[in-house]
């Protein structure tokens, strides 16, 4: 794969890689966080706070445009950052987020067994004001008007645009029998980090040897895909070193197979945890008691079973934030992915496919790429580029590249990866794995070859990476 770097747009292609891709042997750009860092922003709805003086090295020149980016999570705050970055002094970027930090659920299922805290998963915004000049808007989008080019948020004030970034990631059903209020209080979820994290870990915390932990997933897609099969690793290690080996896990999939590094996890449950996770897939119909915690479904063969749980984790559906009936992406017509569930999006731009001047980036949209942290950083600097083009009367890059990378602790420390580096195909108009060499081959993302504690030490080092170029 040969990149041009004597020009702005070969230096972001290289820097769309940057973000820690092991197969593509990429080191690092930063290595640091801003978690231990100060700075102050506002915490009042409808606050507006930041500058639009050039900060970090941003040009004095580029195209002059508004842009909105709507949520302040992996995808939003890289996009808004380097939308700065590229697009220059004159591109006014403003990012709407009701929080002051964002709370990673990458490394989130290592709180879960106490290995980590919530606390070291925090981010803080700051930096996109004091460094890059970002405009931030304290509180959330409550609909869109795409004629208009005009977005009213809760604090009912509106703003205008010339491009809107939507970067608002998933909601989640209600499933199981269960309801927001039961995923809230008795039987969390965790699959947004945060308060059910806590919550699911004290839980866990308090089980004693021979109790059953139950945790169900989706069908594809869903946030993280190897997520539900590293957390039934994790909470299988706590417990058979902490609580006792008469302890059970047994995870319910309603997947054909497992959805990301088979290899590692059929491995992970048959020898690492071997006696303590129980594995089925092919599940279907599950329900779950909130009060006693019975959980009942169909196995494969379609047997009806039934078990009592000290703790139920249920992972439940989940789909583009506000793409149900009723929802602000429903309403502006955005909600055109499979189901509804998702909004579809051109991957040379993430420009949403119905609605003109409008992109979708992160857990949102429906790309063919997996829905994970990294892969939203990807998308988010992919978009930028292609917005800076836009707004410079050009097209976008007709060949963007896009790495996903991530690991999984598979116990207390130890841990495996997965890595793709993923090229666009003008054929199918999707992007997909390519070989080190730029040869599209649709192929497998590459797995870990063991499960090491190399790996996770190597995992704390890429986690730090891709935080700072997200957040710092």
């Amino acid at each position: 794969m040969t990149f041009k770097t004597s020009d702005a747009y070969g230096r972001r292609r290289l820097l769309i890689l940057a973000a820690t891709g092991i197969a593509s042997g990429l080191y690092p750009l930063m290595g640091r966080t801003d978690s231990d860092e100060g700075g102050h922003e506002s915490e009042s709805t409808g606050k507006q706070t930041g500058t639009t003086s050039p900060v970090v090295g941003i040009a004095a020149s580029g195209p002059t445009g508004k842009v909105v980016v709507i949520g302040g999570g992996m995808a939003g705050a890289s996009v808004a950052k380097y939308l700065r970055l590229w697009g220059g002094a004159n591109l006014q970027v403003t990012l709407v987020e009701p929080d002051a930090s964002y709370t990673s659920s990458i490394m989130s299922n290592l709180a879960v067994t106490g290995a980590r805290t919530v606390d070291s998963l925090k981010f803080s915004l700051s930096n996109l004001t004091s460094r890059y000049g970002v405009v931030r808007k304290t509180a959330s989008l409550q609909s869109i008007d795409p004629v208009g080019k005009t977005v009213k948020l809760s604090d009912n004030s509106t703003l205008a645009y010339d491009r809107l970034v939507l970067a608002p990631g998933v909601e989640f059903d209600d499933a199981y029998g269960l309801t927001q209020q039961d995923y809230t209080s008795t039987m969390p979820h965790a699959w947004r980090a945060g308060a059910q994290t806590t919550r699911l870990q004290q839980q866990v915390a308090g089980m004693v040897n021979g109790d059953v932990f139950v945790m169900t997933i989706p069908k594809s897609p869903y946030r993280c895909p190897p997520g539900p099969y590293e957390r039934a690793c994790v909470v299988a290690d706590f417990l058979k070193t902490r609580k006792g080996s008469a302890c059970k896990v047994l995870v319910l999939d309603q997947n054909a197979a497992i959805q990301a590094e088979a290899g590692t996890f059929t491995k992970a449950f048959t020898v690492t945890h071997a006696g303590v996770v129980d594995y089925q897939s092919g599940v279907t119909d599950i329900q779950i008691n909130p009060n006693t915690r019975a959980v009942s479904y169909l196995d494969k063969a379609g047997v009806r079973q039934q078990v009592s749980a000290r703790v139920v984790n249920p992972i439940p559906p989940h789909r583009a934030t506000g793409s149900a009936a009723g929802g602000w992406m429903s309403a502006a017509g955005l909600a055109n992915g499979t189901n509804g569930r998702w909004a579809k999006v051109n991957v040379l731009s993430y420009e949403s496919t119905a609605v003109a001047g409008i992109h979708i980036i992160g857990d949102a949209s429906e790309c063919g790429l997996p829905k994970a942290g990294h892969v939203g950083n990807q998308e988010a600097k992919i978009c930028a580029d292609a917005i800076v083009r836009l707004l410079s009367s050009q097209q976008p890059d007709p060949a963007p590249v896009a790495n996903s990378a991530c690991f999984s602790p598979i116990t207390a420390s130890t841990a495996s990866w997965l890595t793709a580096v993923y090229q666009y195909d003008p054929k199918t108009l999707t992007m997909k794995i390519a070989t080190s060499g730029g040869q599209i081959i649709g192929g497998t993302p590459t797995e870990s070859n063991a499960i090491s504690s190399k790996n996770f030490r190597q995992m704390d080092t890429w986690f730090k990476t891709l935080m700072g170029d997200t957040f710092s």
